[in-house]
């Protein structure tokens, strides 16, 4: 019964920078860890970033450490990425999701509940 919706994808020149924001539907977003994940044409769905439900433990993909941001609202049952220094690359359908446990994961078949998707796409 949790409903994600996921908003501010759009189209971004190279290098610039995007924040995507995913709003839950449910007051257990407190106790549920959250991840973005992407999936671009002909390739398979990747975990970009996680978060427990506290915040305090953080995971990034390899190839956006240092560029992406993951955070949290719990007040206001939010789970934002901040995405800077994008590339082409980054282009894909992110999406929200979250998990019932309290620690997070970056394995998409551990996620109970999916957003529908929002396009980034990355001007070359």
């Amino acid at each position: 019964q949790v409903q994600l919706l996921e908003s501010g994808g759009g189209l971004v020149q190279v290098g610039g920078s995007l924040r995507l924001s995913c709003a839950a539907s449910t007051h257990t977003f407190s106790s549920s860890a959250m991840g973005w994940f992407r999936q671009a044409p002909g390739k398979e769905r990747e975990c970009v970033a996680a978060i427990d439900w506290s915040g305090a433990w953080r995971y990034y993909a390899d190839s956006v450490k240092g560029r992406f941001t993951i955070s949290r609202d719990n007040g206001k049952n939010t789970v934002s990425l901040q995405m800077t220094s994008l590339k082409p690359e980054d282009t894909a359908v992110y999406y929200c999701a979250a998990r019932r446990g309290l620690g997070y994961s970056n394995q998409a078949n551990q996620y109970d509940y999916w957003g529908q998707g929002t396009q980034v796409t990355v001007s070359v």
